[in-house]
C-alpha cells in the first residue's frame, strides 16, 4: 500500500480528484487531496497566495513520506516542496505537469512552448491578481473526452487562479535532484501540448515517462486508468 497526496492544477481544487481517490482505494492505496491556498474551500485571499505558500501547504499535509502527484501547474509547488523537504517525498509524479527549470517561472515556461492552445480560454481579472477559464471554452480545452456530468461538475467548481505563483521562478534545485520522479504524458492534451510535455520530461530516467491517451483531465476522463497507472508507478 502507498500513501498518495494529490495536488490540483490551475483554477481547480481537491474536488477534481473525487473519482481517483476511491479508484486508488480499490487498489489498496491511501489517497487524499488538498486545496492549495486560495483554491477550493481554502479562504486565503488571492493577493496573498504565493508559490512558497503552496509548497508550505503541501508539506504541512505530510506526516510520513508520500507519493506526491501534481497536475499541470502543480508541477511547480510539488517540486518546491521536494526541494524544501525531500525526506517527506517518496516519489514525485508529474501528471501532464510543468517540470520547473531553475530561474524560469511557469508563465515563462508556458510562453516557451511551441504552441499556446490554452491561451484563448484564459481571461485576466481587471486587477491583474487572478485569471479564470472562459466557461464557453473550458470543455473543449480541458475536458473534451470527459463525461458530460463531470464537465458540469467542474464548471460548477472552477475558481480564479492567483497569478503570483505562476510568475515566480524557483531559483535553484539541489535537493530535489535526489527524489525519484515520474511523468505521465497525456497524448490528447489541449492545454499543455503533448510534444512540449515530452520536451520538459526528457531528462527523466528511462522508463519513468509513460503515456495516457487522454486529455488534460484524466482524473475525469479515465479515473480508473489513471489509478492503475499510479499503482504501476508506486509498485
Amino acid at each position: 500500500m502507498a500513501d498518495l497526496l494529490l495536488i490540483h492544477g490551475s483554477c481547480h481544487g481537491a474536488w477534481c480528484w473525487r473519482d481517483v481517490i476511491p479508484a486508488l482505494a480499490a487498489l489498496g492505496h491511501e489517497a487524499r487531496a488538498i486545496d492549495l491556498p486560495g483554491h477550493g474551500q481554502d479562504g486565503t485571499p488571492a493577493e496573498k497566495v504565493t508559490l512558497e505558500g503552496y509548497a508550505r501547504a503541501i508539506l504541512a499535509a505530510i506526516d510520513r513520506p508520500v507519493t506526491l502527484v501534481g497536475h499541470s501547474m502543480a508541477g511547480f509547488p510539488i517540486t518546491l516542496a521536494a526541494e524544501r523537504a525531500p525526506e517527506k517525498i517518496a516519489r514525485l509524479v508529474y501528471l501532464c505537469a510543468y517540470v520547473p527549470v531553475p530561474g524560469l517561472s511557469l508563465a515563462e515556461m508556458r510562453r516557451a512552448a511551441p504552441r499556446q492552445p490554452l491561451l484563448p480560454a484564459i481571461e485576466m481579472a481587471p486587477d491583474g491578481v487572478t485569471f479564470s477559464f472562459r466557461p464557453g471554452m473550458v470543455a473543449e480545452k480541458l475536458y473534451h473526452d470527459c463525461p458530460a456530468e463531470a464537465v458540469d461538475f467542474a464548471l460548477a467548481h472552477l475558481g480564479p487562479q492567483p497569478v503570483a505563483p505562476q510568475a515566480t521562478p524557483i531559483a535553484a534545485l539541489d535537493r530535489w535532484a535526489g527524489v525519484e520522479k515520474h511523468y505521465i504524458l497525456c497524448e490528447q492534451d489541449r492545454a499543455i501540448p503533448p510534444e512540449y510535455q515530452a520536451t520538459i520530461s526528457a531528462g527523466f530516467p528511462p522508463g519513468h515517462v509513460t503515456r495516457l491517451p487522454r486529455s488534460h483531465s484524466p482524473f475525469f476522463a479515465d479515473p480508473a486508468g489513471l489509478a492503475r497507472r499510479l499503482d504501476e508507478i508506486v509498485s
